[in-house]
């Protein structure tokens, strides 16, 4: 079995918090100027604003869990409270839900995708710390 550690004495600190808000906001977490994404989910090889390589992430079903679990905490409570108060109709109440639940989750499916990837950037996984 092979050490496979990577030597971190000599590597700067990454803010965390400072690039996933970049990566929120579908921007470089790196420069924070150029595009993370180039379509509603592809991520681009590398930023075209400071050259830093974006294509090590591994976002997988991570930002598709974060989505599906933020909308479902934000639209149960809502549903039971308009069922509690208003009863509306169950096909109004349907179709209401419905599209604020397609709405929510297509908003923020590319922003949580930029998160992850930000985040693996940040804490150098999957190689984003090997120099080039």
């Amino acid at each position: 079995m092979t050490d496979q550690t990577i030597e971190t004495t000599n590597v700067e600190e990454r803010p965390t918090k400072a690039a996933m808000i970049k990566g929120f906001c579908g921007r470089c977490p790196n420069c924070g100027e150029g595009k993370l994404l180039h379509s509603y989910l592809k991520v681009n090889d590398e930023c075209s604003n400071c050259g830093q390589e974006l294509f090590h992430h591994r976002a997988d079903d991570g930002p598709a869990y974060l989505t599906i679990l933020l909308v479902g905490h934000l639209l149960a409570p809502a549903l039971h409270v308009s069922y509690v108060h208003w009863r509306p109709e169950p096909m109004t109440m349907f179709l209401i839900f419905a599209i604020g639940c397609t709405a929510l989750s297509l908003f923020l499916l590319p922003r949580l995708k930029g998160a992850v990837v930000a985040y693996q950037w940040a804490r150098r996984m999957h190689g984003f710390g090997q120099p080039k």
